[in-house]
């Protein structure tokens, strides 16, 4: 490099190597009414997938990049895994048929867990506790704004040509961000520190990541977090449409959304040094189960004809911006603290960390989407649930803690 990067232009480059699944996952959203239409008439919840098998790919890629990076150095998987995501987006563009287009769509997520968990280790190994989890907000403040773009973007795409076109703006992203890499990111891990990768060294990491109980729980109310999510970007096209009969507003109302819920990450970068990543992971779990239960009575309410639509749908965009406030509020603080313990294995430490709780978060997502009924109560039912089991378990993280520093 000809001159160093700047803490701003790490920050954006880390924002646009995380934004990469951001646009994955929300430039579809639009589109899957046309998929469903072409690939799947018979079942047209099955479109949902086109969400979901992404996620799963990047969350079994994950698993690997991580060792791979601590071997290789950083710059190499970040890059080829880029090429694996590119040249899945192609194929995906010309699939014929449902099958084809999610077996495209894992391997995407393969490519994407590349840059996207690599990055995470790169922040690592410069930063670490607060001070990482601080330069994380900052990263999901512009990873944010992705989704208030994404959907309009690819709306606007397929209005003009097809849903085909989306994964060619994919491309352009993957391959924009991928050169500023290859030209601007220096090697974060010296030779030094590489790991050779060795199965029983792999076995060895993951070994001692499960058996810290901090680290465990982390994981566990991550899967809980991200199946929160994953839940609600699977059936949120469909509520708008069906449920709301606004299927055309959709990617207006979802920008609008995230543009508010961005805030999350600059709240969190200002608060977590003061009062810590656990106290505001559980405020935050705590007030998503307050929330939720009120959701399930709206959505109740509105099946029996006790509210009208559009107080109903006000108020699951209301409930929609907590969820995604709560993801910026909890989602990189819970991998700041898995990570705390493990500095010494941050690229093995981050593919596990985030493998498990991405596909985890799947598997509790996918049945939440396929059960969609026409209404909002199947989804609110799951994050109420989830959410109360994610909050027991970090007030279990804090007595654990609290045996573990005394």
């Amino acid at each position: 490099m000809s001159t160093a990067m700047s803490r701003t232009e790490f920050v954006a480059l880390m924002a646009m190597l995380a934004a990469t699944v951001a646009l994955s996952i929300d430039g579809m959203l639009p589109a899957l009414p046309q998929i469903a239409e072409q690939l799947s008439p018979d079942n047209i919840n099955q479109a949902q997938l086109i969400v979901t098998s992404f996620v799963l790919g990047m969350g079994l890629g994950t698993f690997v990049t991580g060792p791979l990076s601590d071997t290789f150095g950083r710059k190499p998987v970040m890059l080829w895994g880029s090429v694996l995501y590119i040249v899945s987006a192609v194929v995906a563009s010309r699939a014929q048929s449902l099958e084809v287009l999610l077996a495209a769509r894992v391997c995407q997520g393969l490519g994407a867990a590349g840059p996207r968990v690599v990055a995470m280790a790169v922040i690592r190994d410069l930063y670490a506790g607060r001070g990482m989890a601080q330069i994380v907000s900052f990263v999901m403040i512009v990873f944010s704004l992705v989704p208030a773009i994404a959907p309009l973007l690819g709306s606007i795409v397929i209005d003009i040509w097809n849903w085909r076109a989306v994964f060619y703006g994919f491309v352009a992203f993957s391959a924009i961000s991928a050169l500023w890499v290859a030209i601007r990111l220096p090697e974060t891990l010296a030779p030094e520190n590489r790991r050779s990768l060795r199965i029983d060294a792999l076995r060895g990491a993951v070994v001692e990541m499960f058996v810290h109980p901090v680290v465990r729980i982390s994981i566990a109310v991550q899967a809980l977090s991200f199946g929160m999510l994953f839940a609600l970007l699977s059936s949120i096209q469909q509520i708008f449409d069906i449920t709301f009969g606004r299927a055309e507003s959709f990617p207006l109302w979802f920008g609008a959304v995230a543009i508010v819920a961005a805030s999350s990450g600059l709240l969190n970068a200002r608060l977590v040094m003061r009062l810590g990543m656990m106290f505001l992971v559980r405020a935050m779990l705590l007030a998503q189960v307050f929330l939720s239960a009120a959701m399930i009575l709206v959505a109740i309410a509105a099946a029996n004809g006790h509210v009208s639509n559009d107080l109903y749908f006000g108020a699951f965009i209301l409930w929609q911006v907590s969820l995604f406030f709560q993801a910026g509020m909890t989602i990189g603080n819970l991998n700041a603290i898995a990570q705390e313990p493990m500095g010494h294995i941050a690229g093995m430490a981050t593919s596990v960390i985030s493998s498990v709780a991405t596909v985890c978060g799947v598997i509790l997502a996918v049945p939440v989407g396929l059960l969609f009924d026409g209404t909002a109560l199947p989804l609110s039912v799951s994050i109420f649930l989830q959410a109360a089991v994610g909050l027991a378990l970090m007030r279990l993280m804090v007595r654990v803690d609290a045996r573990l520093t005394t």
